[in-house]
């Protein structure tokens, strides 16, 4: 199984800085290369508040994914680099896969492309537009995606659409990867899973999930394969997880203490270890260890790591380390 590292990219993320530092951002992406991560993950919003995980509503800044990637892949030469995932309203799908392209060739073929239909509001406001229902917004990743799958190897492409449309579009240089970047959708609802099955490489979802509620959904994706004609072995899988590791029972609790101190604010309140180890990829070095072979066991190939309280949040080098170490072993 390869691990990956959600790095902290809002100004929430590193307990005691804000906003957040570009040099403390690629500390953390250096560091998750030495300790052995496999890939690195940035998320994609204007800004981000923590309201919807108990936390304050103040408007956390965040770093542009595609421009940083770009600047970190220069830097940390060895493990893949992805989104997860891009909005895709807030960007012209020929212009996205644009700038995906070069992405993939900056970073000498590593870029693995995330996109999602979009669920934070204020996002759609910035760029003065009213948030479609869900409905609309598969309809229009549907479209976005059909047009970057096809045009970040190059393209000509045409392809007239409700939102999205191209006209003998091309996109020289293309991808380095052939045909093109891995390409996957993140989310987990039925239609959204339909769409895995039809026009994606890959299907993601985090950050807490238990394995029986990801048995369902996979049940879901297996059936979507089937009415197109897919191998639902094809798809593959990453899933994001929350992910807390002690070296024994009482350096575990040490260390979520130590989380509950250092997150933002809110966000732990009234939490316990026995309520937080649901869901999340939480134990002892050997309960980890267990818990991630029960997942390969589900055909989950990519664990993607975030060491915080809510997403691309971290608690500290240390915790990033012990992860790597023991889902490297």
């Amino acid at each position: 199984m390869r691990i990956g590292f959600a790095l902290p990219h809002y100004d929430y993320s590193v307990p005691g800085e804000w906003p957040l530092s570009y040099e403390t951002l690629l500390t953390y992406a250096k560091h998750a290369d030495a300790c052995g991560y496999d890939s690195l993950w940035m998320s994609d919003h204007l800004f981000l508040d923590l309201a919807k995980y108990g936390g304050p509503s103040t408007r956390a800044g965040s770093y542009d994914p595609l421009v940083t990637l770009a600047a970190i892949a220069r830097e940390v030469t060895r493990p893949r680099i992805g989104t997860l995932v891009l909005c895709e309203a807030l960007r012209p799908a020929t212009v996205l896969a644009k700038g995906l392209a070069t992405l993939d060739r900056v970073s000498g073929g590593r870029l693995d492309v995330g996109l999602g239909a979009g669920w934070y509001e204020p996002d759609y406001a910035a760029i003065g537009m009213e948030m479609p229902p869900p409905g609309v917004r598969i309809d229009r990743l549907r479209e976005a995606a059909t047009i970057c799958g096809q045009l970040l190897g190059g393209g000509p492409v045409t392809f007239a659409g409700t939102y999205h449309s191209a006209r003998e579009a091309w996109n020289e240089p293309a991808s380095i990867q052939k045909p093109r970047p891995p390409l996957f959708l993140g989310g987990k609802g039925d239609r959204l899973l339909g769409l895995v099955a039809e026009l994606a490489d890959g299907w993601n979802t985090c950050w807490a999930w238990t394995p029986d509620a990801y048995r369902e959904r996979l049940a879901v994706l297996e059936r979507a394969c089937e009415r197109v004609g897919r191998d639902p072995a094809s798809v593959s899988r990453s899933l994001g997880l929350y992910a807390l590791v002690g070296e024994n029972a009482s350096d575990l609790g040490r260390r979520f203490e130590h989380l509950c101190e250092v997150s933002p604010a809110g966000t732990m309140r009234g939490a316990t270890l026995d309520e937080w180890r649901v869901g999340r990829l939480v134990g002892t070095v050997d309960e980890v260890r267990e818990q991630a072979a029960g997942w390969a066991d589900l055909g989950v190939e990519t664990l993607i790591l975030g060491v915080g309280a809510v997403p691309f949040a971290v608690t500290g080098l240390e915790d990033v380390a012990l992860a790597a170490e023991t889902l490297r072993q």
